[in-house]
């Protein structure tokens, strides 16, 4: 059975564009493949953060993920840093890795242009998501466009690896989404719906209140034109409730165009398909919420079946690699 890995950031609520563009996905996934998904807490300590938020919000995108649908007696669902084969893996693979490939990675650009301190944790970011990914033999990976980047340094790092030091590790493949994968802001479409509280009009959590929602979709920035199709370039407002009502309904964003003349009942109609949508997920939400101490319980037996996997990988590599194995 194909295996397949992906991970979020807890660095802010799990967004309605998080949701259709890659959590639905999963849930999807964990029924045709042998799935590992884990909330990749590690990664958000390359920038400043509160430690009693992440905590918080680590614990809130756990129980964000069973409540969209993943289920433990079916996928693997963990805590990043509740299995250490992680960090160990991730030296091995910054031993591996030029400076001169990690220094060309755009996101490491675009976050650490203006800051006074940028840190070493950033810079080799992408080392620890290698490991993320190889320590699991992932066969495929579903990925964002801003992630894509990524995925081929760990396909480099691996096929390198393999070729130093004998076949060691599996070579990932990306599976960029195609329904949903590009959900953008409401008030600014040129730009990905993300966990950025930097527009909060034009982005939709997934666990705030319906009538919120449905009102942030009604004033959803369209165009003067009065002409509904799905053209991303020229009317990208409209095409982006058209790929979300699509997204929200199974429907492609071009047959639900031909539906429409008029900007108002595709608003409406949107809303309503997104609140339909949500509301079922916040009652989830709220039964795992009163109860931590399952989430917690559910997450402990998780890490426990990842370590069980990651823990031969590791041993196999350091094992490759000429690490002398304790007494």
């Amino acid at each position: 059975m194909t295996r397949v890995l992906s991970g979020i950031k807890p660095t802010g609520q799990v967004t309605l564009g998080n949701y259709l563009g890659a959590l639905a996905g999963w849930v999807d996934d964990q029924h045709h493949h042998d799935s590992f998904y884990c909330v990749v807490d590690l990664h958000a300590l390359t920038v400043p953060h509160d430690p009693a938020e992440l905590r918080q919000l680590t614990l809130e995108q756990a129980q964000t993920l069973l409540a969209v649908g993943l289920d433990p007696a079916v996928c693997t669902l963990f805590i990043q840093s509740h299995v250490p084969e992680h960090t160990e893996l991730a030296w091995l693979m910054e031993c591996n890795v030029a400076f001169g490939e990690l220094r060309r990675m755009t996101q490491f650009k675009d976050k650490s242009t203006g800051h006074d301190f940028v840190s070493a944790g950033l810079f080799t970011y992408p080392a620890l998501m290698a490991a993320d990914i190889l320590v699991y033999g992932a066969d495929r990976v579903p990925v964002g466009d801003d992630q894509v980047q990524h995925l081929e340094l760990t396909r480099d790092i691996a096929i390198r690896f393999n070729s130093r030091y004998g076949d060691t590790f599996i070579v990932p493949d990306a599976a960029v989404p195609t329904v949903g994968a590009r959900i953008m802001d409401l008030q600014d479409p040129s730009r990905k719906m993300g966990k950025s509280e930097d527009s909060p009009q034009g982005t939709v959590l997934l666990l705030e209140d319906p009538s919120t929602i449905a009102k942030k979709i009604k004033r959803a920035v369209t165009d003067n034109d009065a002409e509904v199709r799905f053209d991303r370039h020229s009317k990208p407002g409209v095409s982006n409730l058209l790929a979300i009502l699509g997204a929200a309904t199974g429907r492609s964003p071009e047959d639900l165009a031909g539906q429409y003349t008029r900007y108002g009942p595709l608003k409406s109609d949107t809303a309503d398909a997104v609140v339909a949508l949500v509301e079922p997920v916040q009652a989830r939400y709220a039964t795992l919420a009163a109860d931590p101490a399952e989430t917690s319980r559910l997450l402990a037996k998780g890490a426990a079946k990842a370590s069980e996997v990651a823990a031969t990988t590791l041993s196999r590599a350091k094992e490759a690699i000429g690490l002398l194995p304790p007494a």
